[in-house]
């Protein structure tokens, strides 16, 4: 971060001892030496105030606890967050009252409702802004806010994600990463997303315009760079790898050093995923993460979609708030487990899945993520449906002559939706009768269709591409 180099070069930050051995490191880094033999990642967590070295030692301890004993330590450690922000946080004392907590799910559902307030009001006693990570959701839900971590609890974030990419032969201070995601376009914010990606092995591909002419130049970047793994926006991803489709070409004939890629952020559909493996020619990795966490699962090598239970404790509940058996549908809800700076306790993330029935506390498996809470379709009938239903109804037509590159539907009223897509040539007749008739038969008849061909489709500032979205 462009942080690191004023911080060095701050009198009152470092010791003019420390001043030097980290002026040197820089200029190591400018005269273009390996990456890995400066640790940059690592460097620049430490560098930051970020304990990186004591949280990966104590994110194996948590690693190295048997299964017969992960239940019991589960629990010591829920029930010490909670001792801790009951007595050092104001606003969780609030939240909870003065109701009898006489067991685990006594306690409260936060949802992003409660989080939308300065955050010095959410901060426990000990913290401040200055002192704590601060960071924003992206608002893709509705819901933005800032939230923060204590440095302790982010190095075990970064921890996590270290561990569960070295599953694939990923390393964060030597592999090279190929990034399909947004970035700022504000002149800061871009270099300073750019001075990040360069410490963190990684090159970015913008993907606000993904364009053929702009893919063109992608692929010779796959050419000519020696990567070592794939990571970004599920759309983005697979944009690509129609583009590939279209040209006969395997990614890892031209960059045989790829040895993996994980989608994430988005949905993954199956056939999209055959089509990601088809034609990047490697294994794919599906994640499922929050900012304002950590990642939250994360697909193993057995090709199961391992939840993190080292610094996260995951429920399924009903709309009372109450657990639900494994194997039944429910709402996300999650608390992390060492973020003492602010409370993430029984926090609704706005998610519906279901956990694995052979989930155990040491190894919980998500059996499926259905979809957001908010993206839900409301029907003239009163039926309530999934939105991203619309979406892969849509798709199993939309999509089947390989002309549509991507879409997305949008609901305007009840009984109302526009679908948004790219393509060489527009629908025709045949297949907006397709779709209508599909959608007629999967969710209910007397719904009303506009087309709308698209040049490009409008993303988030990140460079999301929300499949589904409602504006009632």
């Amino acid at each position: 971060m462009i942080q690191i180099v004023l911080l060095i070069l701050c009198k009152n930050t470092f010791s003019k001892e420390e001043r030097e051995k980290n002026f040197f490191a820089i200029i190591f880094i400018f005269l273009g030496k390996p990456n890995a033999m400066l640790k940059l990642f690592d460097l620049s967590l430490q560098l930051n105030g970020f304990p990186i070295a004591k949280a990966k030692e104590e994110f194996a301890s948590f690693v190295a606890v048997p299964a017969a004993e992960y239940p019991d330590f589960v629990e010591k450690r829920k029930q010490a967050i909670v001792d801790f922000h009951l007595k050092h946080n104001p606003f969780y004392k609030n939240l909870v009252g003065n109701k009898t907590i006489a067991s685990w799910n006594d306690l409260p559902v936060l949802t992003k409702k409660h989080l939308q307030k300065p955050l010095a009001e959410r901060l426990s006693e000990g913290y401040t802004e200055k002192t704590v990570f601060v960071n924003k959701t992206s608002g893709s839900s509705g819901d933005p806010f800032i939230f923060a971590k204590d440095k302790q609890a982010h190095s075990l974030t970064w921890s996590s994600i270290i561990y569960r990419f070295s599953w694939f032969g990923v390393d964060f201070n030597s592999s090279y990463q190929a990034r399909f995601y947004g970035i700022p376009l504000d002149k800061i914010g871009y270099y300073k997303e750019r001075f990040k990606d360069f410490l963190s092995r990684r090159y970015r591909f913008p993907i606000f315009d993904l364009s053929d002419k702009v893919l063109e130049g992608v692929l010779e970047h796959f050419k000519t760079k020696k990567f070592d793994y794939i990571n970004g926006y599920t759309s983005s991803i697979v944009l690509f790898a129609k583009f590939l489709q279209q040209r006969n070409i395997i990614l890892t004939d031209v960059c045989p050093t790829l040895k993996v890629c994980m989608v994430t952020s988005e949905m993954l559909f199956e056939e999209d995923k055959k089509l990601l493996e088809t034609y990047l020619g490697i294994p794919i990795v599906n994640e499922y993460g929050a900012s304002e966490l950590d990642l939250i699962a994360f697909q193993n090598p057995q090709g199961e979609w391992q939840v993190n239970s080292e610094t996260l404790f995951v429920e399924i509940l009903d709309e009372n708030n109450q657990p639900v058996p494994n194997g039944t549908e429910g709402k996300v809800v999650i608390t992390s487990l060492d973020n003492k700076a602010h409370p993430f306790i029984r926090y609704e993330i706005g998610d519906v899945g279901i956990l694995d029935e052979k989930s155990t506390a040491k190894k919980p498996i998500l059996k499926k993520l259905v979809g957001r809470t908010s993206d839900v379709a409301l029907l003239p009938s009163g039926k309530k449906s999934p939105g991203l239903t619309f979406y892969y109804v849509t798709k199993s037509i939309i999509e089947d002559d390989g002309n549509v590159k991507e879409f997305i539907v949008r609901q305007k009223t009840l009984d109302s939706f526009e679908i948004d897509y790219v393509s060489e040539n527009e629908l025709t007749l045949e297949q907006i009768a397709e779709i209508e008739n599909a959608i007629a038969k999967y969710l209910e008849p007397g719904l009303h269709f506009a087309y709308n061909r698209k040049d490009v489709l409008k993303r988030t500032a990140r460079g999301k591409l929300k499949q589904f979205q409602s504006d009632l």
